[in-house]
């Protein structure tokens, strides 16, 4: 079955209209934080706090929503038309994510079912740089619950940059002019856990070519990794759990070892500079820690296999 397509220019006004529409209608529902920045081997982390009002609504709705999310095994089939946002292709669409902790997060989600631990294929990366080439963001992938996902249903994401109110659009970065290049897949020396990254070519918009070489590199940096593809069900699921980090220049990609540490959960955003506490508590251990540290205890180490 056809379905249309994304049209250039048109995602960016249709993220705004919808927005606004489902926080008129009570279908996003935004989680307040506030924001702290914490500087740790040359990375200004972001890290934002939910605000003690938003934790009491939070509480409040947490049995029911809770109960909703238990009675399905995906909450996007079918998925919320309050939060739809645009058509993207034949196998992708585009959602609001429900409960955001950044304006304008996107969810691009299979219209049929797939685990979250298949591996990425062409028209994954195909619809994700279709939505990359319409604003400034960065592309995040979850690969799997001990990664951070919390659906099951395959889903890859964007959220618009400057992460935060304040630091750099995207505090990584500020690390990755040291990359050791072997070839076209290197590593962060200031990143002391296993991962690999990429540079990405400029491709022009809309071509089929950005796709297959962002396929490529993904393929490339499974292997640096040492993460292979087994058959499940007829589907190639990935061996072990990892977060993927996407922009139209560059790819890192880190295996995980966990989901979180002293009840602090991290996903792909926490390798791009940005993590999330839940409450006063976890914010001090992140202090005491140091958020490197948080980092290297869900990741894997450069010696374990």
């Amino acid at each position: 079955m056809e379905h249309p397509h994304l049209q250039p220019g048109a995602l960016w006004p249709a993220i705004l209209r919808q927005t606004e529409h489902a926080l008129r209608c009570g279908a996003l529902r935004p989680i307040e934080t506030i924001q702290v920045l914490i500087e740790d081997r040359g990375i200004g982390f972001l890290i934002r706090q939910v605000s003690s009002l938003a934790r009491k609504e939070e509480t409040r709705q947490a049995s029911k929503d809770k109960a909703v999310t238990c009675s399905t095994v995906s909450p996007f089939l079918p998925y919320d038309p309050d939060l739809f946002v645009a058509d993207i292709s034949d196998t992708h669409v585009a959602l609001l994510n429900k409960f955001n902790v950044i304006d304008h997060h996107l969810l691009i989600v299979t219209r049929s079912f797939k685990s979250q631990e298949t591996l990425l294929d062409l028209a994954d990366f195909a619809a994700w740089i279709a939505c990359m080439a319409e604003f400034d963001g960065l592309g995040f992938y979850n690969g799997g619950a001990d990664a951070g996902a919390s659906q099951q249903h395959k889903h890859l994401q964007i959220v618009p940059l400057p992460l935060g109110e304040s630091g750099p659009p995207l505090p990584v970065e500020s690390i990755l002019e040291s990359a050791c290049m072997d070839g076209p897949i290197g590593t962060i020396p200031g990143l002391a856990f296993r991962h690999a990254f990429a540079h990405l070519e400029p491709a022009p918009a809309g071509s089929t070519h950005a796709a297959h070489a962002a396929l490529d590199c993904y393929h490339a940096l499974l292997a640096a990794v040492g993460l292979r593809a087994s058959e499940v069900n007829g589907e190639l699921h990935q061996s072990a759990p990892y977060n993927l980090l996407v922009t139209p220049r560059w790819m890192l990609l880190v295996p995980r070892f966990s989901e979180r540490v002293e009840g602090i959960s991290v996903n792909a955003l926490g390798f791009a500079g940005s993590l999330f506490v839940r409450d006063a508590a976890q914010m001090r251990a992140i202090e005491r820690l140091g958020p490197m540290t948080v980092l290297q205890r869900v990741a894997v180490s450069p010696v374990m296999g």
